[in-house]
């Protein structure tokens, strides 16, 4: 538990209300969506990065992905996912208390989404074009 850290101070309120959890971890809706039910999977025992859990904590992150997958199926039936976790400063992770985004993807919500995750450096996404 560290003070400091905003999922620390949700993990202890009833602000996860009805998400989806189990022992080791809860879901709640991501703060700054980047499309319609983008989740955040996150352990509830403060944890800097997917490495720093235990192998029981990364079983109970994987389950709730597919709980969540369930849930986002029965609210918005999305046409993909994108899954993805930030592990460092270096990767982009900007909060030090590890979370894993399940992101939704509806068709037509970017023009090529092809490369997918690979757009996180934008200038070796496109491997296909021969650019």
């Amino acid at each position: 538990m560290e003070k400091s850290c905003p999922f620390c101070a949700i993990a202890e309120t009833s602000e996860r209300g009805s998400m989806p959890s189990n022992a080791l971890a809860h879901i709640r809706l991501d703060g700054f969506p980047v499309s319609k039910g983008h989740l955040l999977i996150v352990p509830n025992r403060h944890a800097a990065d997917w490495f720093d859990l235990t192998e029981a904590e990364q079983q109970a992150i994987m389950e709730l992905v597919e709980r969540g997958k369930q849930w986002l199926e029965e609210r918005y039936q999305p046409d993909g996912y994108n899954i993805g976790m930030n592990c460092g400063a270096a990767a982009g992770q900007t909060v030090a208390h590890m979370h894993c985004h399940l992101i939704p993807r509806y068709a037509g919500d970017q023009p090529d989404p092809r490369g997918g995750v690979r757009w996180v450096i934008p200038e070796n996404a496109d491997y296909w074009s021969g650019r």
